[in-house]
């Protein structure tokens, strides 16, 4: 199904009568419905971590149906948390609001989050690209000489890094990685990861997408690895267009680019409050969403 974004009223925040949020992220909100959580893509949007006070019409819903495509083409990798996003599945809590939570929500499983971020780069570019420039390497591994900007690498790496709960997480080497998770399980996440990130690049590329890099979250329930939380959207992954694909130079984006450009142009500390977002930019950046997720979605 592909939605089509309309003049909708933004999303910043959903409440459920009787139901308390047990944590608020940049975007999403997680309720606890006992046996399984419930898990909410507003529309908020984040800019060098910090959460501006207007959000993008109909993100959260493009967020959560990419996120459904991706889970259900990666079940014969690895399983997810995913129950269902039809709001007519959810418990009865749930249905007074469901007009609100319609297309942006998830019923999940309940499982234990692993506290490493799992990022795959199959190009050089954001900050493994400044990393790469300041000493020839990403997250500890040795990189070719003289790589250009947005370069295809020779194989996927995994990158791992912390997950912070406020502020940037930070790159980390898959030996710390191991130091977090145990020897075995930081080997099944790295090659899982690389075996999504291939899958999925494969796929992308057939619809004239590149995947430059992507992060996944992981978590175990009953002790089996699970993917968690979202999968290969805009808000988790660098998709630049084949056809103007174009190495030494950084790469126009289908995702919230148009709002960092922006931002760049103020006189603004990156620290909150952020600025409020004028309409225009909003409408731009809720077309470039709404694009990936028909290319995606088809």
């Amino acid at each position: 199904m592909i939605l089509r974004l309309v003049i909708e009223k933004t999303v910043l925040k959903v409440e459920i009568p009787g139901i308390k949020v047990l944590r608020s992220g940049k975007v999403r909100d997680i309720f606890d419905l006992d046996k399984h959580l419930l898990l909410v893509a507003t529309d908020r949007v984040s800019a060098f971590d910090v959460v501006l006070p207007n959000g993008i019409p109909g993100k959260g819903r493009i967020l959560t149906q990419i996120s459904a495509y991706w889970f259900k083409e990666m079940e014969g990798i690895i399983p997810n948390h995913l129950i269902s996003i039809d709001v007519e599945d959810f418990p009865a809590v749930c249905q007074p609001v469901k007009e609100t939570l319609r297309d942006r929500s998830m019923l999940v499983k309940k499982a234990k989050p692993l506290p490493v971020e799992c990022i795959v780069r199959g190009y050089i570019s954001g900050s493994g690209w400044k990393e790469y420039k300041k000493n020839g390497a990403v997250c500890g591994i040795k990189l070719p000489d003289n790589l250009l900007e947005s370069a295809k690498l020779p194989e996927p790496l995994f990158t791992p890094s912390t997950k912070a709960k406020e502020g940037h997480d930070i790159n980390i080497t898959f030996d710390e990685a191991k130091k977090i998770v145990g020897n075995e399980l930081a080997i099944r996440l790295r090659d899982v990861s690389i075996q999504v990130y291939k899958k999925a690049q494969a796929i992308a590329e057939k619809k004239g997408v590149i995947i430059a890099d992507t992060k996944f979250e992981f978590g175990l329930l009953d002790d089996q690895l699970i993917l968690l939380d979202e999968i290969l959207t805009p808000d988790s992954s660098r998709f630049w267009s084949v056809k103007t694909y174009q190495p030494g130079k950084s790469q126009d984006s289908y995702d919230k680019q148009i709002i960092r450009d922006y931002l760049l142009t103020l006189k603004w500390n990156q620290r909150p409050p952020g600025p409020v977002l004028p309409d225009e930019i909003v409408r731009k950046a809720a077309t470039r969403y709404q694009e990936i997720m028909d290319i995606l979605i088809q």
